[in-house]
């Protein structure tokens, strides 16, 4: 009959790596059937129950304690198993050639005092606290360990943002800091090409493809997986974007994300327009509704961002030109689009590529059932009206061959003090109205006039559908449209983008602007030189690379009593 007998150690302390050696170490001894080497949380407890290993000891300990157990088939050979502990322990074998190991942060810092970064993988409850004195130390972290609260990241990521301190994680997997890999990390030769992440095989999975197409990276920054949801709102993300901006090196920057929300990936976005360096954005779960949009490239999975990066690099474009947006001219309160068309594809298309924009867009004709305007003859907030709709040309004429309607609607919207972009469509060609510019560039000219004495800009932007074979002539339309004050282009894609970067910056809600102390350049080109406590095998990966790293023999101080340990903390900073 199988025997179940536990070891319980208080105040011991090992890495999950150790942990698991030992785990392995002992399921392989003679006459044991299996064994759990674990620390007494409940969730371990479960875990060990699942796979019938809990007996009442083990049920009795605490998070603190480490837990061995084994089931085997008689007493004699658990008791074998369990007074080998102490040889399986120390046969394990270091790759980390230090002739002292320091207890302490503090200690490692003195043994290698250009160390920029400290790596953190101890267990979640204790790895805030580690954070902090990496912080306090002035070190950049690599936060690998989980099982941080959502408050103690908030905390480190403010206390990192006042010192110009990069905070990637908790829950950050992987990261490659001037050719470095950090945690789970590949090979990837030294490029152009700067990735941030809140994605850890993401990252890996997009860098590895870089790779292979012949390009590098200068730095891949991981950010942990939570930092693009609402309560961390891209503390990192914002600060690793702001450091490849800054960098002469990194031509181009990749941008992957797990799901995020949606508010935080608009100020990333909005964030990223301000750069004058191409920024391909893959953000999973979040459709592309265009595949460029100024200096912003979208790309449609990890692959297409990889190859986009790698072309881009290759062939970087000039993404310092753009139409500058009149923003200063609008006042307060303006906000919404107004969009008047003749041609319902255009109308379509315009819903369409708005909502990158804004966030929901009104029309009689919507895409969605659920942006149903209410009343066709009354706008609100952001509205599409497609005058050619049914219910519009009974026993009249189609808008593409009569004014009249449309100029009056566009008087109309002209007044509502909210409203500070119009857009049209002119279509010409056989059928359509003989000038229709000569009838819509008056129109055009009054309601900006009518919009300036009540104090408003108003910016009535065109898109010019025909050619200069047409009847009307394209050119001579365009002049007539220009001349009244119109923004025009042929092209209907731009003329909404173009109205949407004005109704996207009109529309910034009234947040604090994340601030943050710049971090320093210098401490990311340096030769990378780290302090790791927590998982050995980080600092062996680290030695691997010929890179200088202190391993901290690190234990949770006062057996990992909580209150102790504030107590402990207190005592610090008085001292």
């Amino acid at each position: 009959m199988a025997v179940i007998k536990a070891e319980i150690r208080s105040g011991s302390y090992f890495d999950s790596a150790v942990l698991m050696q030992l785990q392995r170490s002992l399921g392989q001894l003679e006459g044991i059937q299996d064994a759990g080497v674990v620390m007494g949380t409940e969730e371990n407890k479960e875990i060990l129950a699942h796979i019938d290993l809990l007996s009442p000891e083990v049920q009795a300990s605490k998070p603190d304690d480490m837990v061995v157990v084994v089931r085997a088939e008689n007493e004699e050979a658990a008791n074998n198993a369990l007074g080998s502990v102490d040889e399986l322990l120390s046969r394990k074998k270091s790759n980390v050639d230090q002739e002292y190991r320091p207890k302490s942060l503090e200690g490692a810092a003195e043994m290698l005092p250009d160390a920029s970064w400290v790596l953190i993988s101890v267990a979640g409850r204790f790895a805030a606290r580690v954070a902090h004195q990496a912080l306090d130390l002035g070190k950049h972290v690599f936060l690998f360990s989980d099982n941080v609260s959502v408050e103690e990241e908030i905390s480190l990521k403010n206390k990192a943002a006042e010192k110009g301190l990069l905070v990637m994680g908790p829950d950050c997997g992987t990261a490659m800091i001037s050719g470095i890999g950090l945690g789970f990390a590949n090979k990837i030769r030294k490029g152009p090409i700067g990735v941030v992440a809140a994605a850890g095989t993401g990252l890996q999975q997009v860098t590895t493809r870089i790779h292979q197409l012949g390009s590098g990276i200068t730095h891949g920054i991981g950010t942990g997986g939570r930092d693009l949801k609402e309560p961390i709102g891209a503390a990192t993300f914002l600060m690793a974007l702001d450091v490849l901006a800054r960098d002469p090196e990194t031509k181009v920057i990749t941008l992957v994300s797990k799901p995020p929300a949606p508010k935080v990936a608009e100020k990333v976005i909005r964030q990223a327009r301000k750069i004058n360096k191409p920024v391909v954005i893959n953000f999973i779960a979040r459709k592309p509704t265009t595949r460029q949009d100024g200096n912003l490239y979208f790309a449609t999975g990890m692959d297409d961002a990889a190859a986009l990066s790698v072309q881009l690099a290759e062939n970087t474009p000039d993404v310092t030109s753009g139409p500058e947006l009149p923003l200063d001219k609008f006042a307060e309160g303006q906000r919404y689009f107004r969009g008047l068309f003749s041609g319902g594809t255009l109308a379509y298309e315009a819903q369409f590529l708005l909502e990158e924009f804004v966030p929901r867009v009104w029309a009689n004709a919507p895409i969605k059932k659920e942006n149903q305007l209410k009343d066709s003859l009354s706008s609100e907030e952001h509205t599409i009206v497609d005058l050619g709709e049914d219910e519009f040309t009974v026993g009249r004429l189609h808008p593409m061959m009569d004014n009249e309607m449309r100029i009056r609607r566009l008087m109309e919207e002209a007044r509502d003090p909210e409203v500070a972009v119009i857009m049209l469509d002119v279509v010409i060609g056989y059928g359509s109205h003989p000038d229709p510019a000569s009838e819509l560039a008056p129109a055009i000219k009054n309601a900006k006039t009518l919009a300036e004495k009540a104090g408003r800009y108003l910016e009535v932007v065109v898109v010019a559908t025909g050619t200069d074979e047409d009847p009307q002539v394209l050119d001579t339309q365009v002049e007539q449209l220009r001349d009244a004050g119109a923004w025009v282009s042929s092209s209907n894609e731009e003329v909404v983008k173009y109205a949407g970067s004005i109704l996207q910056a009109l529309n910034q809600e009234a947040e604090k602007e994340y601030v943050f102390t710049p971090i320093d350049l210098s401490t990311l080109k340096k030769d990378l030189e780290a302090i790791n406590v927590g998982l050995e095998s980080f600092a062996e990966n680290l030695v691997d690379q010929e890179t200088p790293v202190i391993h901290v023999e690190w234990k949770p101080p006062a057996g990992g009593n909580d209150k102790l340990m504030s107590i402990l903390d207190r005592m610090k900073k008085f001292s």
